[in-house]
């Protein structure tokens, strides 16, 4: 790890793939199972959704105090993922999960998982999570009824070009079946953290 004065205490997973690939489901399983991992939350300057909570879904901001913010050197590492939507991840959010004897989990946008696999180097493991097919991937964005057609197509455009970084990541995991794809998770995280297993939560 570069540019912190904190000393690594835990390692960084991270979990990158197109929207409605099932990351955030995969990483929230991980949450509610396992009490050694933490969750980094990300900043953002979208408008908050009905069911997002501050602070827990994530720092959503003002653009003029995320930008503020980049002049202050507070990301770790940040991407305006479209025109004017920024998300970024702090590093006060870093220190705060690994100052509870957590490894930080991360559910990020491509290149947000490529830069932060970069800044931890040895310490992150990277994985892709994708779909069997870009139908696949519309169908679920379609049910998830969050977004417009317009935002669907844009992410399904955005989806054919992150599928060119996944030689980059450490790990590719194809969730067709949620069970299997969590099972797969999990064996990968053993052997990353290399333990035989991880205690469950209490």
């Amino acid at each position: 790890m570069k540019q912190s004065d904190e000393p690594i205490s835990g390692k960084a997973i991270i979990f990158s793939a197109p929207s409605g690939a099932g990351k955030t489901t995969i990483v929230n399983h991980l949450l509610e199972k396992y009490d050694c991992f933490g969750f980094s939350i990300s900043a953002c300057t979208r408008p908050k959704r009905p069911n997002e909570i501050q602070g827990k879904d994530y720092y959503f901001l003002a653009q003029e105090e995320f930008q503020a913010k980049i002049k202050e050197d507070a990301f770790i590492e940040f991407e305006e993922v479209y025109q004017g939507s920024y998300y970024g991840t702090l590093k006060t959010e870093i220190n705060r999960l690994w100052k509870q004897g957590k490894h930080v989990l991360f559910d990020v946008d491509v290149k947000g998982g490529l830069a932060l696999k970069k800044y931890f180097q040895d310490n992150a493991l990277a994985i892709f999570i994708t779909v069997p097919s870009i139908e696949t991937l519309e169908q679920r964005l379609i049910r998830r009824q969050t977004d417009s057609m317009e935002s669907i197509q844009k992410r399904i455009a955005k989806y054919e070009v992150e599928l060119g970084y996944q030689p980059e990541f450490d790990e590719v995991i194809v969730n067709k079946d949620l069970k299997e794809a969590l099972e797969e998770v999990e064996r990968v995280l053993l052997e990353f953290l290399d333990v035989e297993s991880i205690p469950v939560s209490k």
